[in-house]
């Protein structure tokens, strides 16, 4: 299965109208429970803010819908 985002850029939930705007950082590897294998092109690494406390959490990037507008958390 092909990679479908990039490290910086912009994604939410899909069907989520209150999802937060989560920023990619990484693909990560996941063990798959039931036959043992490793898989290194499905879960990404998102981090977001809420109330000013950073959050960290893998999805499978078929969950994610890619947002149009890019751009850091950390502007300048």
């Amino acid at each position: 299965m092909p990679r479908k985002f990039k490290p910086g850029e912009w994604v939410k939930i899909k069907g989520h109208t209150s999802a937060p705007k989560m920023e990619v950082l990484k693909y990560v590897s996941k063990k798959d429970s039931i036959f043992g294998t490793i898989d290194n092109d499905t879960y990404l690494e998102c981090v977001w803010y809420q109330n000013g406390d950073r959050k960290l959490e893998a999805f499978h990037q078929n969950k994610l819908i890619k947002l149009i507008e890019t751009g850091g958390l950390f502007k300048t």
